[in-house]
């Protein structure tokens, strides 16, 4: 054993142990000063640390499942491109929930599902067609502004990560779009005419056909509900919650429309051919074969 004791020289020369303080004792007076400045200042501090606590559980839901989501996307994507998307999807719900609260609807923070997407809980049901319209429409609208963000970045940097987080934006917020469900465009229509998701429905089939996904599968079936809805009896509280003005029907359609034809430029805008893309990968695989040729040096 190898025994350390401190020691100091006695008044006749001899030599004495002595033992230091405990290292905590050390700390009493800090925490004692910390204490009595926070009982002090405690009640005027109240006003920031009190929503800073209710604060917390929103950047932990919203921000926890951001990183979950980030974490799932990059196994496939990279993590460069999960953080753009998923910042991407964030922009989009943030439409929804300014848009909401904008008609006077509370609203809970995005939560996001990986390879789902992400949706924000209305607390509060639309009153009429009108204001869940403009609800469906806020996450489309900044989405777009989003993805062409993206594409401006890529225009001034030439940085190709920028340009297909540009085209992927687009297309989400296109899809999103489309007239069925509980999609954004299935939300948009209640205020132009509900029978509008016979024609989003047909869309999704023809797109599951072509492309088998489960979340189309999910999309569709969910779906289901509201197309009943077109067909059984209505009382005059539902019939009344599709009333809107005409000047209103006719300002969201060309809103509607217009940004379907916005969005699908912005993919046309955005598009990396193929034969680009074939290019790249050749020049990236022909520079990790020189590099891995190069005799290393001698240690």
């Amino acid at each position: 054993m190898n025994d350390r004791h401190d020691t100091e020289l006695a008044p006749d020369g001899a030599s004495s142990p002595t033992r230091r303080p405990p290292r905590w004792r050390a700390w009493l007076a800090p925490l004692g000063a910390a204490a009595l400045l926070l009982l002090k200042f405690g009640s005027k501090l109240k006003f920031l640390i009190v929503p800073l606590l209710k604060f917390f559980p929103l950047v932990l839901k919203t921000g926890g499942t951001m990183v979950l989501s980030i974490v799932a996307y990059a196994t496939v994507w990279g993590v460069w491109f999960a953080v753009g998307f998923v910042l991407l999807i964030f922009v989009h719900e943030l439409g929804h929930l300014l848009a909401a609260r904008k008609c006077g609807l509370k609203v809970g923070a995005p939560v996001f599902i990986p390879f789902m997407g992400a949706f924000i809980a209305l607390k509060d049901a639309p009153r009429d067609a009108w204001i869940e319209a403009q609800v469906g429409i806020g996450g489309p609208l900044l989405g777009a502004l989003g993805a062409a963000v993206c594409e401006g970045i890529h225009l001034a940097t030439g940085e190709p990560l920028f340009r297909a987080l540009a085209y992927t934006g687009f297309f989400l917020n296109l899809f999103n779009l489309t007239p069925v469900g509980f999609l954004d465009g299935g939300r948009i229509v209640t205020a132009l005419s509900p029978w509008l998701w016979l024609v989003g429905f047909a869309v999704l089939v023809a797109m599951t056909v072509a492309h088998p996904n489960f979340l189309l599968v999910m999309i569709l079936l969910l779906s289901l509900p509201r197309l009943w809805f077109l067909l059984r009896p209505k009382s005059e509280a539902e019939r009344r919650y599709f009333e809107v003005a005409p000047g209103r029907r006719l300002a969201m359609g060309a809103l509607y429309f217009g940004l379907i034809a916005a969005l699908v430029g912005g993919m046309h805008v955005s598009h990396i051919p193929r034969e680009h893309l074939a290019r790249a990968e050749a020049s990236v695989n022909a520079a990790s074969a020189a590099v891995e040729t190069v005799p290393s040096a001698a240690p």
